[in-house]
């Protein structure tokens, strides 16, 4: 039970003198005394209820109340039968310590308050039981009722006042619980604490931490267990780096290092339903799967555009119901990469490309129905149906963005990735028929390249990318970029150092001004004749001439490549 129950009971007649934020701490039993230490009779979470016959002067509060501290008491009741009111020095030491402190009517015996909690805390005991048989019997119910991540939720509000939510890797908002006594949901978490707690989960994952993990964000406490899919954990995942990305997660606001056994055993029964779920939904999917392999498979056979159009007239309907002409197509092409991975990692970018398409706005986990993923060694490639959009257009107004895709997920992903692997995206432009879909997919792969070269553990680019010079810089062998880079930029950086000229800063800020004195004097709060003479000296270590168009595009690839 929680402390704040107890102020709801007229008959215990209890004031709160202080700790009204501490008011949702678990009581797990009660304890009366008036030793000056009763440490050795604690082992934490229980409602001490004391007639002060310990107190002889002010000074004694400190010390009685640093030890309930430290024993890992609930909080403190103290009786004014013997003293009348709390004395302020334990209402002052309980505020330094954020121990909650109750007075008790002197009308009220402390066996009525004791046996209130005795009765309190049995029957929340029995009640995670009696949680557990009713939570299976609905489980295994056939029917719209009989399944699902709130089902399981709405036992852990109704039964046991616990808020929880579902949560994707990269931290999308699967399910909520209704709050205890409610038909509503309880509050959805902001999006940014859903990507904190993803990101948290994956990097507790990634050091092989056992679960549940102790997150506390904004004052409040939460604990993370893993869900782990029987379908891709069993003995074939050998490394944790195969499932990471995948898993979902069950967040509970709640301190679970506080629970006992019986109930750390209920929740990990609880992510065992939802796992099964998830494989439910996963097998679900397995339709759209296998319509983006055959597409793929022809579109990569060099197939006719009449046998390609046919099976895409085939998938709109599953993927676009009620869209009515045919809809245009965008290609997204993933890689996650793993150093020393031996495996490959096709099938955990398919997963991951099956999140990452999903709006993040979107709660549920239906939303990935209308998309389609396939796999091909260790690329995944998404073929996602977009509605029809206007001849003027290219698609890229209604369709998917590359930058957009990572917006949400670029930090959870990140520690889910830690210092050993790599996500990299690619987008195409939308086609509208089946003779633009290979030149979409060979889009889609270039563009993934051009990301690879970036610095970063997630990086995505898009086909607009692919009309600039940037297009070129991915391929050029390293030793001919260190070569060209050395040549040009090395010697302002010996003069740097040297000097702390700064030659380096002004060459990108000109060329960024394109060539604007004034603009770029500007910007590097400089008097014009100051830049004039970095620039000349610029061009006299590097035998160049920056009003030259060829020389000014040399000095900018270096920059680029460096």
């Amino acid at each position: 039970m929680r402390l704040r129950a107890l102020l709801d009971t007229d008959a215990l007649g209890l004031r709160l003198l202080g700790g009204e934020d501490e008011l949702d701490r678990a009581v797990r039993g009660v304890m009366t005394t008036d030793l000056r230490d009763p440490s050795r009779y604690l082992s934490g979470g229980e409602l001490v209820l004391t007639g002060l016959a310990w107190r002889r002067d002010a000074a004694d509060s400190e010390p009685f109340v640093r030890i309930l501290v430290q024993a890992g008491v609930a909080a403190l009741a103290a009786g004014e039968a013997e003293l009348g009111d709390v004395p302020e020095d334990l209402v002052a030491a309980c505020a330094r310590h954020r121990l909650p402190l109750f007075a008790v009517h002197e009308s009220v015996a402390f066996a009525t308050i004791t046996e209130h909690v005795v009765r309190q805390v049995s029957g929340e005991r029995a009640g995670d039981l009696a949680a557990v048989v009713d939570r299976h019997r609905r489980m295994m119910t056939s029917g719209p009722a009989g399944g699902g991540p709130d089902v399981v939720l709405d036992l852990l509000g109704s039964d046991l006042d616990l808020r929880a939510w579902v949560l994707s890797p990269t931290g999308r908002l699967i399910a909520g619980s209704k709050a205890a006594g409610s038909k509503t949901a309880a509050p959805a978490l902001p999006a940014e604490t859903c990507a904190r707690l993803a990101a948290e989960h994956l990097s507790a994952t990634r050091t092989g931490r056992r679960g549940p993990h102790r997150v506390i964000l904004a004052s409040t406490t939460y604990s993370l267990f893993p869900i782990r899919s029987a379908g891709r954990s069993g003995p074939g995942a050998r490394d944790v780096r195969e499932t990471v990305l995948s898993d979902w997660l069950l967040a509970v606001e709640a301190d679970a290092g506080d629970w006992a056994e019986e109930r750390l055993d209920l929740l990990h029964g609880v992510t065992q339903l939802i796992a099964v779920e998830r494989d439910r939904r996963d097998a679900a999917r397995t339709v759209r799967r296998r319509l983006a392999q055959e597409v793929l498979e022809l579109v990569q056979a060099g197939a006719a555009p009449a046998e390609i159009a046919a099976r895409l007239r085939v998938a709109a309907p599953v993927l676009l119901p009620g869209a009515g002409a045919a809809p245009h197509w965008q290609v997204v092409v993933a890689r996650v990469d793993w150093d020393g991975a031996e495996t490959e990692t096709g099938p955990v970018a398919q997963a991951l490309l099956e999140e990452i398409l999903v709006d993040p706005r979107s709660p549920g986990p239906e939303h990935s129905d209308r998309i389609a993923v396939a796999h091909t060694g260790d690329e995944a490639i998404a073929l996602v149906p977009l509605p029809a959009v206007s001849a003027e257009h290219d698609g890229s107004e209604a369709g998917v963005l590359a930058d957009a895709l990572l917006e949400s997920v670029r930090s959870p992903l990140a520690a889910g990735l830690e210092d050993d692997g790599r996500l990299t995206l690619g987008v195409s432009a939308a086609v509208h028929s089946a003779e633009g879909l290979r030149g979409a997919l060979e889009e889609a792969r270039h563009a993934r390249r051009v990301a690879a070269a970036r610095p970063g553990r997630v990086c995505a680019a898009g086909h607009q990318e692919l009309a600039s010079h940037v297009l070129l810089l991915p391929f050029v062998p390293d030793d001919v970029r260190r070569a060209f880079t050395a040549r040009l930029l090395d010697p302002l950086r010996d003069y740097d150092r040297r000097h702390r000229a700064e030659l380096i800063p002004t060459l990108e800020a000109f060329l960024d001004c394109d060539g604007s004195w004034t603009r770029c004097a500007t910007r590097l709060h400089l008097h014009v004749n100051t830049l004039r003479y970095r620039v000349g000296r610029i061009e006299q270590l590097t035998s160049r001439d920056l009003s030259r168009l060829e020389d000014k595009l040399d000095f900018f690839l270096a920059l680029r490549m460096s």
